[in-house]
């Protein structure tokens, strides 16, 4: 039994790893980087997601007459569900600041090797952290263990503000 978890254990960490190689490689987004967009971004809609899964919730329901294992079953699997469209939505617009930035830093006048270098950390920590929170998210749903997103909302939420210290800049060069 231990020997059958430890290799499933390698195998999702090794499904991890080339889940990051490949996003890092190969990331494509669509760019909507209008004045509007920018303003409106913001991580106040990834709050919902830093409760979602939260035991106090099971807890209750379980100390609830008649709620059963097969409820809380699947109580689990609709929350990991909801869950993954956030986090399908954080990755995509946490991708779509990086993309908005590499085009503001290819469209600035001085080079900010500051900048490319903290947007490449970001990006591996972003992706680094999606991969373990994949992986938590499949163990949470069996009951295994709970999923702590307030890393990558940070992360995000850096980048954000990164966008929009840099295009005021921007846009007040090109009027």
């Amino acid at each position: 039994m231990a020997l059958a978890v430890i290799i499933l254990i390698v195998l999702a960490m090794g499904a991890s790893l080339a889940w990051l190689v490949r996003r890092i490689a190969f990331s494509a987004t669509h760019l909507p980087v209008t004045a509007g967009w920018i303003d409106e971004l913001s991580s106040e809609r990834y709050r919902p997601m830093l409760r979602l899964l939260d035991g106090g919730d099971l807890d209750f329901l379980n100390s609830q007459p008649n709620f059963t294992q097969h409820a809380a079953m699947r109580v689990r699997r609709q929350r990991c569900q909801i869950f993954r469209g956030y986090l399908r939505c954080l990755n995509n617009d946490f991708d779509r600041v990086c993309l908005a930035i590499k085009l503001l830093m290819l469209q600035a006048q001085d080079d900010r090797p500051d900048l490319a270098s903290t947007l490449l950390r970001h990006r591996v920590s972003f992706a680094s952290g999606m991969a373990t929170v994949y992986v938590r998210l499949f163990l949470y749903r069996w009951g295994l263990c709970g999923v702590n997103v307030s890393g990558l909302v940070k992360t995000f939420d850096t980048m954000r503000v990164q966008l929009q210290s840099l295009a005021p800049v921007t846009l007040g060069m090109e009027a």
